[in-house]
């Protein structure tokens, strides 16, 4: 039988209430990052691709780390700064555009990383493959009220 999460997951990630959920959902996400050492995720648990992104803090220098869902593709990995449907970029977008060398874990794996923003045409290819994967995107955009951005992310 096939894991019905992944499905249950899509619809309610349609649901404007979700976004007012946030806060909650990355707090729980992150205690069971640390309980679990980075082998759970909420995301993981709905039967869908999660990640720790790890970039260099623009101004600080420091490292800093998110929980992301991703979108698996080629060999790489694929961000959306969708920010939860908020006006601004999520800070993890302006520390990849400053430094684009980053690290993911992948169930508790590290792999070192080069992220590309994705531009132009491939852009607009990408973002219809996204919505196939996350329908939430395009609720996120509209809310948001700015065009996401689309990370490609390489392994080095």
């Amino acid at each position: 039988m096939k894991n019905p999460l992944p499905l249950l997951a899509r619809r309610l990630g349609t649901r404007p209430w979700l976004m007012k959920l946030a806060k909650v959902i990355i707090w729980s996400d992150k205690r069971l990052h640390h309980l679990f050492g980075g082998r759970v995720s909420l995301v993981g648990i709905a039967g869908l691709p999660s990640l720790r992104l790890t970039t260099v803090g623009r101004k600080s220098g420091l490292p800093r780390s998110t929980n992301l869902l991703y979108f698996p593709y080629q060999d790489g990995f694929v961000l959306v700064g969708s920010n939860w449907g908020r006006p601004r970029d999520p800070g993890w977008t302006y520390n990849l555009r400053a430094h684009a060398d980053a690290c993911v874990a992948v169930r508790g794996r590290e792999i070192p990383v080069t992220a590309q923003p994705v531009k132009g045409a491939d852009y607009d290819r990408m973002w219809q493959r996204l919505l196939e994967f996350w329908p939430g995107y395009e609720m996120e955009r509209l809310a948001a009220g700015r065009e996401l951005p689309i990370f490609l992310l390489t392994r080095r």
